[in-house]
């Protein structure tokens, strides 16, 4: 299988640790690919028409995105532990905190866009609703990560792992841990591990 991959892409990064922790990663060959809302990659929109990272293009030619979908595809493939709880209300509370975590990711993209634009240009009010939103998310994560810490690893903690993973590399300076002793334990707990040493982000293209 193909990736189109970039090594600034949190979701990327999601389905990267994905593919580690179920041993999966040896048969995913990354490309990398760059994507911008003002500049289509041709090469991308045509297996893809939304022009967005992570696309998973399958041994038969098609091909899968976004991150949510690719994951429970390569839950399918191994032999090991689920990755993602089959049913139940586990399995709902799994898929509401990859909901959540994807979320948070979108509005810090935004966020990154905005920030790159010439400063007379950027939205005060704009700014404002991210950075409410900004410690909505993360307050909810600090709420969630008792629970994270207890269980076996897997899409859950990928999932809050994308965030504060990409939080560090993009947003050092608004201080996450300030205030979240559990969500900062969590994540300093999982930083070791192999699959999260492997996919840590680089700022290049």
């Amino acid at each position: 299988m193909k990736l189109f991959w970039s090594s600034r892409s949190p979701f990327v990064r999601k389905v990267m640790i994905f593919a580690h922790e179920s041993g999966l990663a040896d048969r995913i060959v990354p490309e990398r690919t760059v994507v911008a809302p003002a500049k289509p990659n041709a090469d991308v929109m045509r297996l893809n028409p939304l022009n967005k990272l992570p696309t998973l293009i399958l041994d038969d030619g098609s091909a899968l995105y976004d991150s949510r979908v690719i994951v429970e595809y390569l839950d399918t493939l191994h032999s090991g532990p689920r990755l993602i709880p089959k049913d139940g209300p586990e399995r709902f509370s799994t898929l509401r905190l990859q909901a959540l975590c994807d979320g948070i990711l979108d509005f810090l993209l935004v966020g990154l866009s905005e920030r790159a634009r010439p400063e007379g240009q950027q939205s005060n009010e704009l700014k404002s609703a991210l950075a409410v939103k900004f410690k909505a998310g993360f307050d909810a994560l600090e709420g969630e990560a008792g629970r994270l810490a207890k269980g076996e690893f897997g899409l859950g903690q990928i999932a809050v792992a994308a965030v504060t993973g990409y939080a560090d590399f993009r947003y050092g300076s608004e201080r996450w841990r300030d205030g979240r002793p559990k969500l900062a334990e969590f994540a300093a707990s999982i930083a070791d591990r192999p699959s999260i040493v492997t996919t840590a982000h680089v700022d290049t293209y």
